[in-house]
């Protein structure tokens, strides 16, 4: 991308989500990346398409709208989460009336292309991921929700869903009743976020004023957040010291061992494989490592970087580092207290800060916006029309 990520807008309050009938592609075909394949171009056959799923018994049409509470656990750990459509129908004028707190910038030619794709497809293909801390009210609610025997489903990788339908209008006005005065986190999905205010504008009043959303109570179900590490390609690790050292930022050259030991809260590591440097962050004015990192280490470089790559594994960063070809910088994972910091301050991130798991699988929730077009009444016939039914 050749231009600067910006924030996408902002929704107001409150914050509600309505139920809709899911469709669930079979159990087998869950988690399938050809299933999810199946879904791409050309855009304008995917509703045959799941109309053929369905007949064949691939996929499950509920038969009628609800909000559902998803449970899943992979790589032992266990998340459970709200789905439904959220309302995007209402733009925040201030920061203190968004109900939806993106994190990270977007590209609008990316969102652009998303809002495209689901307009030509008439579907969301997946829930955004959201996390809050909800009120304990709603924990006890949905609680309630899960003492009746779940639905359970094995997806293609061996992995466990269970799902729960809230179709009583009493619990689902009580749901929304408690979620009115909260806010959400935008754990991952800002694109397509971006692309249901996008389509919302198009068509407002249609079922494009909502998308479809995931929300997870962290008090309840934690996800995992991991760090994504940095490679400055064409940047030494000099370069790196040389830039700290100007801007008063303790660095000292270690073993492989104590630096990988020292990574930790406010506290990175450079290496090319041969020299490793710990750098010991003064972390200020409320910011946190990696805006530290790229909005004054990074810009301070005498050489580079041309490039920088991004890697949720360690060893992958390490693998493209080297003295002739660049410096990776293995970063601390952020909190959330520290993502709902900057959030609060009404910052992002920047690119590719965070990463939250694990995301539900694809193919669990989709939804048709179809199943919610309300058609219009036909006109009344011009005075002077025989009654077609006479009595």
């Amino acid at each position: 991308m050749d231009q600067a990520p910006v924030t996408p807008p902002l929704v107001a309050g409150p914050l509600q989500l309505a139920p809709f009938r899911a469709m669930r592609l079979a159990g087998s075909r869950i988690s399938d990346p050809a299933s999810a394949r199946a879904l791409s171009r050309p855009y304008h056959d995917v509703q045959q398409r799941l109309r053929s799923w369905e007949d064949r018994g691939f996929l499950v049409h509920d038969a009628v709208p609800a909000l559902y509470v998803h449970e899943y656990t992979v790589s032992g750990i266990t998340v459970r989460g709200l789905v439904g459509c959220v309302d995007v129908s209402r733009r925040a004028a201030r920061f203190d009336q968004r109900a939806l707190l993106p994190h990270e910038g977007i590209y609008p030619a990316q969102a652009d292309d998303l809002a495209d794709r689901m307009g030509e497809m008439g579907i969301n293909p997946a829930p955004i991921l959201l996390v809050q801390r909800s009120p304990a009210p709603l924990r006890d609610l949905l609680a309630d929700v899960r003492t009746a025997a779940p639905q359970q489903v094995t997806d293609r990788a061996g992995q466990l869903h269970r799902l729960w339908s809230v179709t009583d209008p009493d619990t689902i006005a009580s749901v929304n009743e408690l979620l009115a005065p909260t806010t959400a986190l935008i754990a991952d999905g800002h694109h397509r976020y971006a692309a249901y205010l996008k389509l919302q504008a198009r068509d407002p009043g249609a079922p494009t004023d909502r998308g479809l959303a995931m929300l997870v109570d962290h008090d309840d179900t934690p996800l995992f957040l991991g760090a994504i590490h940095r490679v400055l390609l064409g940047s030494s690790v000099r370069d790196v010291a040389d830039a700290a050292a100007s801007l008063d930022i303790r660095t000292r050259e270690t073993t492989h061992e104590e630096a990988v030991a020292a990574l930790g809260p406010a506290t990175l590591v450079a290496t090319d494989n041969e020299t490793w440097l710990v750098v010991d962050l003064a972390l200020d004015d409320g910011r946190v490592e990696v805006e530290v990192l790229h909005e004054r280490l990074v810009p301070s470089l005498a050489h580079g970087p041309s490039r920088v790559t991004y890697h949720h594994a360690a060893q992958d960063a390490l693998g493209q580092a080297g003295p002739d070809h660049g410096t990776a910088v293995l970063m601390p994972a952020p909190t959330l207290a520290q993502v709902q910091q900057v959030v609060d301050a009404g910052r992002l991130f920047p690119e590719k800060a965070t990463s939250f798991q694990p995301k539900p699988a694809f193919g669990v929730f989709i939804r048709s916006w179809h199943d919610e077009r309300v058609e219009p009444a036909p006109p009344p016939p011009p005075p002077g029309t025989p009654d077609p039914h006479p009595s």
